[in-house]
C-alpha cells in the first residue's frame, strides 16, 4: 500500500495564471462572454470556480483555458445535455449561473493559518524521510489549497496583500461545499485523464481531472473494488518497484503530511500497489505522469474519499 508513486514531469506547464491583477468584481459578475480555449483572466476564473461548486473539477483554479479546463467542460456540458462546443458559451453560462453564490467571498487569514511549520520539500527520498512532517512551504502555497487555487491567481485577485499576516483580508475562491452523496461506483479513463463518479443510478455526480499511469506503469486496466481510505498517510517508498530508481535497495518512510508523495489521502483498490491518491503539486494534475496510480489534487482526492467506502466498485479503462 502507497509504495509505488512517484511524478516526473514529461512537459513544462504552462503559466498557471496571470501576472497582472484580476478584478474580483469581474469574477463575480454573472453576465459574461463567450470564453474559449487560450483564454486568460477574470471570466476562465469565474468559470473555473463554478464549474468546481457543480463538482466539474478542472483541478487547481489558474486562470487559464486550458486542457483542463476543457475536460470539465466538455463532462458538464455532456451531462447537462448542453451543446458539447468545448466553449463557455451562452447555454453553459447559463447552466453554471444557476448557482447564485457568488463566485470569489472575503477571507481573513487567522493565527491557525500562519501556524506552519512551513519550509520548502527537499528533493530525494532520503532527505524527505529526514522530516518530521511534509508540509507547505508558505502561507499562499497553504491558502491556495484551502481554496482551490493556484499562488499566483491568489496574488492577481489580492495585489498588494500579505498573506503572512493575521487579519488580513483577502478575495478568495467560494469553492468550500459539502461533498457529494455517496459513491455507486467509479470510473477512470486514461483516455480522458479524469476520475467520474456515479450514483447508484447512474447519474454523473463529479468528475475530477486527473494524472493516470505512464508508459513505464501502465493503468492496471480492469474491474476493481475500494479496499478503504487512510487520510494523511505515511508513504512507504520502496525503490525495487519504481522503474528510474538509482538504488533499488533504498526503502524509506516518508511522513504525513500535505506535500507527501500521496498528499492528504489515500485511496486503496484491490490491485495491489494501487490507489487514487493526492499530490504535492496540484498544477501538474493532468500534465505531468505518475507509477501507475491516479493522481489528484489534494481537495479532489478528499472529497472523494468521503463519498467512496469498502466494496465501491472501481471500474480502470484505457
Amino acid at each position: 500500500m502507497m509504495s509505488r508513486w512517484v511524478s516526473f514531469a514529461f512537459s513544462v506547464v504552462v503559466l498557471h495564471g496571470t501576472t497582472v491583477a484580476i478584478d474580483p468584481a469581474a469574477v463575480n459578475n454573472p453576465v459574461q462572454e463567450d470564453v474559449a480555449d487560450g483564454a486568460k483572466g477574470a471570466s476562465v476564473v469565474r468559470a473555473q470556480i463554478l464549474l468546481d461548486r457543480a463538482h466539474f473539477s478542472s483541478g487547481e483554479i489558474d486562470g487559464t483555458f486550458g486542457s483542463n479546463l476543457q475536460k470539465a467542460l466538455a463532462a458538464f456540458q455532456g451531462e447537462r445535455k448542453l451543446p458539447l462546443s468545448g466553449v463557455v458559451d451562452a447555454a453553459t453560462w447559463s447552466a453554471i449561473n444557476t448557482d447564485t453564490a457568488p463566485a470569489l467571498i472575503a477571507y481573513t487569514i487567522t493565527p491557525e493559518d500562519l501556524k506552519g511549520p512551513f519550509a520548502p520539500v527537499p528533493a530525494g527520498m532520503e532527505a524527505q524521510a529526514k522530516l518530521a512532517y511534509l508540509g507547505y512551504a508558505s502561507p499562499v502555497e497553504e491558502l491556495g489549497e484551502k481554496f482551490h487555487a493556484s499562488p499566483e491567481v491568489l496574488s492577481a485577485l489580492n495585489p498588494g496583500a500579505n498573506f503572512e499576516l493575521a487579519g488580513q483580508v483577502v478575495t478568495v475562491p467560494n469553492v468550500l461545499v459539502m461533498p457529494p452523496p455517496r459513491a455507486g461506483r467509479i470510473v477512470v479513463s486514461k483516455a480522458e485523464s479524469s476520475v467520474r463518479v456515479y450514483d447508484p443510478t447512474g447519474s454523473l455526480l463529479a468528475f475530477y481531472v486527473a494524472t493516470i499511469g505512464s508508459e513505464h506503469d501502465p493503468l492496471p486496466v480492469g474491474e476493481w473494488k475500494i479496499k478503504g481510505v487512510a487520510r494523511n498517510p505515511k508513504f512507504h517508498y520502496d525503490a525495487k518497484l519504481f522503474w528510474n530508481a538509482k538504488n533499488t535497495k533504498e526503502k524509506e518512510v516518508l511522513a504525513a503530511g500535505p506535500n507527501n508523495p500521496v498528499g492528504l489521502v489515500w485511496i486503496d483498490i484491490s490491485k495491489e500497489h494501487y490507489g487514487i491518491h493526492g499530490t504535492p503539486e496540484p498544477g501538474k494534475v493532468g500534465h505531468a505522469t505518475s507509477h501507475g496510480c491516479i493522481r489528484l489534487t489534494n481537495w479532489n482526492a478528499v472529497e472523494l474519499a468521503a463519498m467512496v467506502r469498502p466494496g465501491t466498485p472501481a471500474t480502470l479503462k484505457e
